[in-house]
């Protein structure tokens, strides 16, 4: 009895004491954008953050600069992957040639800082095919005025850019009316003969992979892209270790080492955590015998360790949304039965929210609600699911027949006695069909969540976009396919049951 009336104190303190340590670890998150060589420099600072004894987290893929560094802003994020031209040319809006001392000064403002320069430049650049270049006679950026028959396809987000297409056509006098392509098929697309140029990252393996001719600037259009790290300025004094071992990241990556590490990623099939383990303990990247593809199959990718977190985030998001979709949406959907007058304009204002583009909503949302992740998708989910909700709930009240309602008051009901046990019963076929197909709907809307960092599914697809790789692609949608169809199940037997239950 004595003995363990000394060992309870020690043990409380042992306990305390531990958690006092977990509470005073150092935790950073790190975030990243939806292109290979930003998946792998994120996962590199969140896992040197980690050798120093810090809580590190990395939120990859956030999707375009201006959502990445919302996320920023916001303190989502601590720090991420940028390069200078980008900073200069696309955040800070400054003239080409900007000082770095400028630069700081501007960013300060924001309560932004950049330091860490990796050791590389990745700028943009102009490519097409070996041919097509002999054959055309292109050298430079400006030989394609001489050519506006040519199929020019560039990014999204290339398109928008202040260092993008808009400027570069005006430097050049370009007269062509580039389309809208993903990244991460634009090389595929260009090798088959679908399009004739489009923009590249100078540090992407494929380069050199599909023997591509880089069209030379000539008029001295992009400016420098170092890469550095780009950061919140209380980062150093609130993870003060973990910002040491960060710091020692300058200078470590040439541009060599980074064209091969994302080879390893797109050519030969190796994961980021992979690539960056390797780098993190060795310094460089481990070579792939023969350069064989180490890419994982559907199958080996489906049933990989992140399938359960990624099921139980994507239901997660699934059932929140649609919880408050019918909370919402149940009493629009009388109001508009009930109030002819309320009909079309509730009709109207939630059919509109279905025109909204998924990405600009979230996006819209990221700093209305001061956070990424699950919050603004949730938000935006439920908004979507509003429409079969609404409508469903309207059209079976209106469906009740006249005389019944009638009865139901003559027999004494009030009018909400009568709603509950005459309008709602008969109604509630109509109602669930809306509920089902909200549910339906929402599973698949909720891949884009992972496009703002809320998990999910759409993980797989946009890290299988950002690698061009059909087997992630899969991995990602079928789960998803299949939630779907369980969704519906699920309804149909609820629907039974309620049916046979009365």
């Amino acid at each position: 009895m004595l003995t363990c009336r000394l060992l309870l104190p020690a043990l409380a303190i042992g306990l305390a004491a531990c958690c006092s340590a977990a509470d005073a670890a150092e935790r950073i998150t790190v975030g990243s954008k939806r292109f290979t060589e930003s998946y792998i420099l994120g996962e590199i600072v969140a896992r040197t953050a980690r050798q120093a004894g810090a809580q590190a987290e990395h939120r990859p893929g956030l999707g375009s600069t201006a959502v990445v560094l919302e996320a920023l802003k916001l303190g989502s994020i601590d720090v991420y992957p940028e390069y200078l031209g980008t900073i200069e040319k696309e955040i800070l809006k400054l003239p080409s040639g900007s000082s770095p001392q400028t630069l700081q000064q501007e960013l300060r403002k924001a309560g932004l800082a950049f330091a860490v320069p990796l050791g590389f430049s990745n700028g943009y650049a102009l490519a097409t095919t070996a041919r097509l270049a002999r054959e055309r006679g292109l050298r430079n950026i400006g030989d394609l005025r001489r050519h506006p028959d040519l199929r020019i396809a560039v990014s999204q987000e290339f398109l928008g850019r202040a260092d993008g297409w808009p400027g570069l056509a005006g430097r050049y006098g370009l007269p062509h009316r580039p389309a809208g392509i993903d990244h991460g098929i634009a090389y595929e697309a260009l090798a088959g003969g679908r399009i004739d140029v489009t923009d590249i990252y100078t540090t992407d393996a494929k380069i050199a992979e599909l023997g591509l001719t880089v069209l030379e600037d000539d008029a001295g259009y992009f400016p420098r892209y170092d890469a550095v790290l780009l950061y919140r300025v209380d980062l150093p004094d609130r993870a003060p270790l973990a910002w040491k071992a960060i710091s020692g990241l300058a200078g470590s990556i040439d541009a060599n080492l980074m064209i091969r590490m994302n080879g390893d990623a797109e050519l030969r099939g190796r994961t980021f955590a992979a690539i960056a383990a390797d780098f993190v303990e060795s310094g460089s990247t481990r070579p792939v015998a023969g350069g064989e593809s180490t890419r994982a199959g559907v199958w080996e990718r489906l049933f990989s360790d992140d399938l359960g977190r990624l099921t139980r985030e994507h239901v997660g998001l699934v059932a929140a949304s649609v919880a408050i979709g019918v909370l919402l949406g149940l009493p629009l959907g009388a109001a508009a039965a009930a109030r002819k007058q309320l009909s079309q304009p509730i009709l109207a204002a939630v059919g509109m929210l279905q025109t909204i583009p998924s990405l600009a909503l979230l996006a819209a949302l990221i700093p209305l609600l001061g956070r990424i992740g699950t919050a603004p998708a949730i938000v935006a989910l439920s908004l979507y699911a509003l429409l079969p909700i609404v409508r469903n709930t309207a059209l079976g009240l209106d469906e009740v027949p006249a005389g019944l309602k009638q009865a139901g008051l003559a027999l004494g009901m009030t009018a909400s006695q009568r709603w509950r046990y005459v309008d709602l019963p008969l109604a509630f076929p109509a109602i669930l069909a809306g509920i089902k197909t909200a549910a339906i709907l929402t599973v698949g809307t909720a891949t884009i969540a992972a496009f703002i960092g809320a998990g999910g599914y759409g993980e797989r697809i946009a890290q299988g976009l950002a690698l061009n790789d059909g087997a992630t692609l899969l991995a990602g949608a079928i789960p998803a396919a299949a939630l779907a169809l369980l969704t519906q199940l699920v309804f149909e037997v609820l629907e039974r049951w309620m049916v046979r239950r009365g």
